[in-house]
């Protein structure tokens, strides 16, 4: 691994954990997005590329391309189907951090994000997965997201609130649960 690399991938890590507070990870402000886009655009899409493939040597840099990939997505394209693009890249990373047991050692708050794709799943056998997960990672608040996320996927097979985005009809069902919890 180069230094170049880990220094990008510490950026991100650094940013995220360390400029940012919990409460901007999941607010929505266009302030925000804006500056993951102009920060971290160009990186996102050589990701995207493979280029820096090589993080993956590290569980902290593949916790990196996660937070990238699954988080900074959702600000950087928000309202739009690429918000939800990387997902299956995200996941695929997530699953093989935890199959090769790298995922053990990490800090808390790494394992955090690096889970957080089993959240955003729209398959509920993953979204079971990700329960047993966060269960295991014993934060309760992220734990109840998790369960609630789950819940969604019992009920409806997807995600409502993205459906408008994704250009999927609603049923009525659908439109009953956005009217009356707005999805996440």
């Amino acid at each position: 691994m180069t230094q170049e690399n880990d220094k990008q991938w510490n950026t991100i890590l650094h940013f995220w954990y360390d400029e940012c507070s919990p409460a901007d990870w999941f607010k929505k402000s266009d302030a925000f997005d804006t500056l993951l886009t102009e920060r971290f655009g160009r990186l996102h899409q050589e990701v995207l590329e493979g280029v820096h493939s090589d993080w993956r040597r590290s569980p902290q840099g593949r916790v990196a391309e996660i937070i990238l990939l699954d988080q900074f997505s959702r600000n950087m394209f928000r309202d739009t189907p690429q918000a939800f693009a990387s997902d299956y890249l995200s996941l695929s990373l997530s699953q093989e951090l935890i199959s090769q047991g790298l995922d053990v050692n990490l800090e808390s708050k790494y394992r955090k994000f690096a889970y957080m794709p089993f959240m955003h799943s729209e398959n509920l056998e993953i979204q079971k997965r990700g329960i047993k997960l966060f269960k295991k990672l014993g934060i309760e608040d992220t734990l109840n997201y998790m369960i609630a996320h789950h819940d969604v996927i019992a009920r409806f097979g997807r995600f409502p609130h993205r459906n408008a985005i994704l250009g999927r009809e609603n049923s009525w069902e659908e439109l009953l649960y956005l009217e009356e919890n707005g999805g996440f």
